[in-house]
């Protein structure tokens, strides 16, 4: 699959399975004066401006650097709850919060990847902290909406409206997508990107930020890297240096950009 491409696939399958489960619940989207443009932005936000910038930034950057630049998502968040007043974090919180991107920054130090900041690098650094920003204003943004009308509604809500201009983005690598090279398994990855890594993972996110609130539910965010070392554990495929397996799939993001470029030239 091309990047973008699959990119949109997975979300308009994420948003369909949003829709069959939304149906059961007869659940209306009657919305309060003023929210519409709420929901409007919000999907924008995390489903396009996200997932562009995230794209981008791991091709004009490195693997290690990018996983860096993510692990600040917990402090955005807390800030952004501060400011907003949706809560108040003790100083205990914020060292909970410090703790975990420390930790995260020493399993991606500690790799055998190199993390390195330079000239070549601080386009793609920076549209990775913009991707940190842009997710953290997403999570802080929508919790008076998951307040009001629940995680479901408003997953799916701000799912829809991001999938539309996400497929109106891609169109142009839907179009090109040789689909005779896909094959099973690369099918087989997109229901699961698009049912799990999207449709439920975003369902859990909101479920956390309702009943956690976002600070705490922010934290769990860098278990994803302690995650993915645990399955390559399991399944045995566990690579030499602790960052390998937390940062691969941004490492072969950032590699397909690159060959698809290559191919236009």
């Amino acid at each position: 699959f091309r990047p973008l491409a699959f990119n949109a696939l997975r979300f308009v399958l994420a948003s369909t399975i949003l829709l069959f489960v939304l149906r059961p619940t007869r659940a209306t989207f009657k919305l309060d004066p003023g929210d519409l443009g709420k929901f409007i932005g919000l999907g924008l936000l995390g489903n396009v401006l996200y997932q562009l910038m995230f794209i981008f930034g791991v091709h004009w950057t490195l693997a290690g650097n990018a996983a860096l630049m993510l692990a600040t998502v917990p402090i955005f968040v807390s800030l952004f709850s501060t400011l907003l007043g949706h809560e108040k974090i003790s100083p205990a919180g914020w060292l909970g919060v410090a703790l975990s991107v420390a930790g995260i920054g020493l399993v991606v130090w500690g790799g055998t990847r190199a993390v390195q900041f330079g000239q070549e690098t601080v386009r793609g650094d920076l549209t990775m902290l913009g991707a940190a920003v842009a997710w953290s204003a997403y999570t802080v943004g929508a919790a008076p909406l998951v307040k009001r009308y629940g995680p479901l509604r408003t997953t799916a809500g701000t799912m829809w409206i991001g999938t539309v201009v996400l497929v109106a983005i891609s169109l142009p690598s839907l179009m090109a997508q040789d689909w005779s090279m896909v094959g099973a398994g690369a099918w087989s990855g997109l229901v699961f990107s698009g049912a799990l890594s999207i449709a439920l993972a975003y369902l859990i996110w909101y479920y956390g930020v309702r009943h956690l609130g976002s600070s705490r539910t922010a934290v769990y965010s860098n278990t994803v890297p302690l995650v993915a070392i645990g399955s390559s554990l399991i399944f045995d495929h566990f690579l030499a240096g602790s960052q390998e397996e937390s940062v691969r799939v941004l490492e072969e993001t950032g590699s397909d950009i690159r060959e698809i470029e290559r191919l236009d030239d």
